[in-house]
């Protein structure tokens, strides 16, 4: 049920018709999302445009995983969804970055965002639609060859835990991990994740980890020393954009 379209474009196109809640995307409702995706993708732009990225620690291990593979698993938290999403845009002439969006009829306004931002749009939900959206991050990754984000606590939480999904793509996959985070100068928290939030104008850091491939053969004692690995990586590459802001 999926289809492969130029650059950006909208894949699993079921959810354009049917929904979660069931609801059905309207032609004025589409209209109205039609007008709305630009401007609010030009008021992160100008946001964005704001911050500056003073210093990018790890470049290398981006190197070399795109280097060896032709796709991976860029992992953060969902709090640093803001800047690290942004960093890895910014490669897109390297990688094709996809992002799992919510089947609802909500998240067309979103996909249509990502879209014009360069991004390759995921319908999925990891809370109601599990097995499809793991399936299809499997199609991404390895038939199209498309980096999709995963955000291991997920919008729900719990904060700061790697959920196994990510894990279990690697090893599915024989794509590796890469952990990711930023540190901002100036910033609220927002939320139940503390969600980062920079002003206007702060400096921005961004830390990238070394990768972490699967093996093909876990058990389940393996997998969760694999997630608790992945969270003291992303802890240390987070200690990491931080120390990289000091004096700058």
């Amino acid at each position: 049920m999926s289809e492969q379209k130029p650059s950006g474009a909208l894949r699993n196109t079921i959810y354009r018709r049917v929904t979660v809640s069931g609801r059905r995307m309207s032609r004025l409702r589409r209209g109205l999302y039609a007008l709305a995706a630009p401007l609010a993708l030009g008021l992160v732009r100008l946001w964005w445009g704001s911050c500056r990225i003073v210093a990018v620690v790890g470049q290398e291990h981006l190197d070399t995983v795109l280097a060896r593979f032709p796709s991976f698993l860029p992992c953060y938290w969902h709090q640093h969804h803001l800047f690290c999403s942004r960093f890895l845009l910014l490669q897109r002439s390297r990688l094709r970055l996809g992002f799992l969006i919510s089947p609802s009829v909500d998240g067309e306004l979103g996909a249509m965002i990502i879209r014009r931002a360069g991004g390759y749009v995921i319908r999925g939900s990891s809370s109601h639609t599990g097995a499809m959206a793991l399936r299809e991050y499997f199609q991404a990754l390895v038939r199209e060859q498309i980096s999709p984000v995963i955000t291991p606590d997920g919008p729900r939480g719990p904060r700061f835990k790697f959920k196994a999904g990510a894990v279990l793509l690697s090893q599915m996959s024989a794509r590796p991990m890469l952990p990711l985070a930023y540190a901002a100068s100036r910033a609220v928290l927002l939320q139940w994740d503390r969600f980062v939030l920079p002003l206007p104008f702060s400096r921005i850091a961004i830390a990238i980890g070394p990768p972490r491939q699967v093996p093909r053969v876990l058990d389940q004692a393996a997998l969760a020393a694999v997630q608790t690995d992945m969270e003291s990586s992303l802890k240390a590459t987070f200690a990491a954009a931080r120390a990289a802001l000091k004096g700058r």
